[in-house]
This record gives C-alpha cells, sequence and structure tokens, in this order.
C-alpha cells in the first residue's frame, strides 16, 4: 500500500510534465501539488503499518527526482526562463533537477528506515517544488507581472538558484514529527503554524499558499542567521564550544 501511494506521486509527476508540454502550467503546478500529497500519504500508510524498508526509500527517492524535481524544472522553463534561449534557460532551469538529485542521492546514503528526524539538514525537495508550484500559480496569467521583462525574471531566476542551494547546504529546517500525544505538546508551536497555513491555503489560496511557503524558508534561515551572529559575537573560551546546527561534527538530523 505504501508503494502504491509513492508511485501515485511519479504518476503525477509524469502528467505534470505532459500538461507543461501542452501549456497548461497551471494544471502542471497543481499536479506537482498532487504529487506532494501523495507523498505525504505514503510515509503516513508505511509509518501505519510498519513497512519502512531499504525498497521503500528507495522507490520514493527515485519518484521524488521526477516529481519535485525534473517537473518543476520543466515547469520553471516554459513560463519564463526560456527567455534566456534553450541553452542558459534551460541550464538555469535544470537546477531544482540536478540540486534535487544530489539531495536524495546524500539522503539515501544516510537514511535509516523507518528513522523519523525533528529537522531536515537542507530544504527538503519537495518543500522545493511546493515553493516553485505556489510562486507559478500566484503569478500565472498575472497582467502585471511580465516575465519578459527584467525585473520580474530577475526574480524567477533568484528564486531557482537561492532554493536550488538551499537544498544542498546545511541549512537546518523544521520536520513534522508523527503527530502522538508526546510531539503535539513537544513541537505544539509547528502544529500551530501548520495549521495556520491549512487556513490560509483554504481562505487565500494560492497566495495564502506562498506566505506559508515563505514563513516556512524565513524559519530555517533566520535560524542559521541568528546561529551564525550568535558565534561570531560570542567571546573565545579555552574550551571548545558545542557544535551548532551547521557544524560537519554535529549530530546528524534528518535529510
Amino acid at each position: 500500500m505504501p508503494n502504491f501511494f509513492t508511485l501515485m506521486n511519479l504518476l503525477a509527476g509524469f502528467f505534470s510534465l505532459i500538461q507543461t508540454a501542452a501549456g497548461n502550467l497551471e494544471a502542471a503546478a497543481w499536479l506537482v501539488v498532487l504529487a506532494g500529497f501523495f507523498d505525504l500519504l505514503d510515509g503516513m500508510m508505511a509509518r501505519l503499518v510498519g513497512a519502512s524498508g531499504e525498497f521503500g526509500v528507495e522507490l520514493d527517492s527515485l519518484c521524488d527526482v521526477v516529481s519535485f524535481g525534473v517537473a518543476p524544472s520543466f515547469l520553471l522553463y516554459v513560463f519564463g526562463l526560456n527567455q534566456l534561449g534553450p541553452l542558459w534557460g534551460a541550464l538555469l532551469a535544470s537546477l531544482p533537477a540536478l540540486f534535487g538529485a544530489v539531495r536524495l542521492a546524500r539522503f539515501n546514503s544516510m537514511a535509516v528506515a523507518g528513522e523519523k528526524h525533528a529537522e531536515f539538514s537542507g530544504l527538503p525537495i519537495p518543500a522545493q517544488a511546493g515553493a516553485v508550484v505556489v510562486f507559478i500559480l500566484v503569478f500565472v496569467d498575472r497582467p502585471w507581472f511580465d516575465v519578459l521583462a527584467r525585473p520580474q525574471l530577475s526574480t524567477l531566476i533568484i528564486l531557482v538558484v537561492v532554493l536550488s542551494s538551499l537544498m544542498v547546504l546545511p541549512v537546518p529546517f523544521p520536520a513534522l514529527p508523527q503527530p502522538n500525544r508526546t510531539n503535539l505538546r513537544r513541537y505544539r508551536f509547528r502544529y500551530l503554524l501548520f495549521l495556520l497555513v491549512l487556513v490560509l491555503g483554504l481562505v487565500f489560496q494560492e497566495e495564502g499558499l506562498l506566505v506559508g511557503a515563505v514563513i516556512y524558508l524565513g524559519w530555517g534561515l533566520g535560524r542559521a542567521l541568528l546561529w551564525a551572529v550568535r558565534v561570531a559575537t560570542e567571546p573565545e573560551e579555552d574550551e571548545p564550544p558545542r557544535p551548532g546546527p551547521l557544524d560537519a561534527d554535529a549530530p546528524r538530523v534528518g535529510a
């Protein structure tokens, strides 16, 4: 059953590619969202039936690289990066797929089947894909957002580079642990923010989801910035400092 939902994730990503090729960018973006829903279901089902294993980890990553790497890359190219030309536009659009593949390969080499972490090391590839598609859903077919104009195209380029880089940088991003009584108490702030994003999505639709993506990215980047400032301003001591979330020797978090 978990592998069925994993394959539905891949199928949704494949249909997203078809819709992008046909020029139906909004439908293609929503199909990536549907792939994310199936990706969430397969993890929940695997934990529910206790069917986690190496096969499931490998299959999940293979499907994710299509649905959350290749499909968003192709969507970005057709949405506006093709204005940079068939070479440079394609190279830039390929970054989510390339960096996503590196991230998933690193995750597979470190993952323990069935193990769940409270944080991700780097931006998860579904979160990257979600940020891309909500950006496109908000600005596609908006007469005031002309992707041919230099400011808008520059914004799109920065978005692609930043999101792709965050997937492979050791910046910690919060995960949503399995809901149980202990986790609901310990991570109540995360669950409250998750419910807030759901409400924003239901009320304001694409714009609400974009606000949710900004909150999530800001959370991870803000914590990393605060840690960097604290390390830079703390006085040196004779005793070596404890490793921070970005140290190479820090305890490993989820990928």
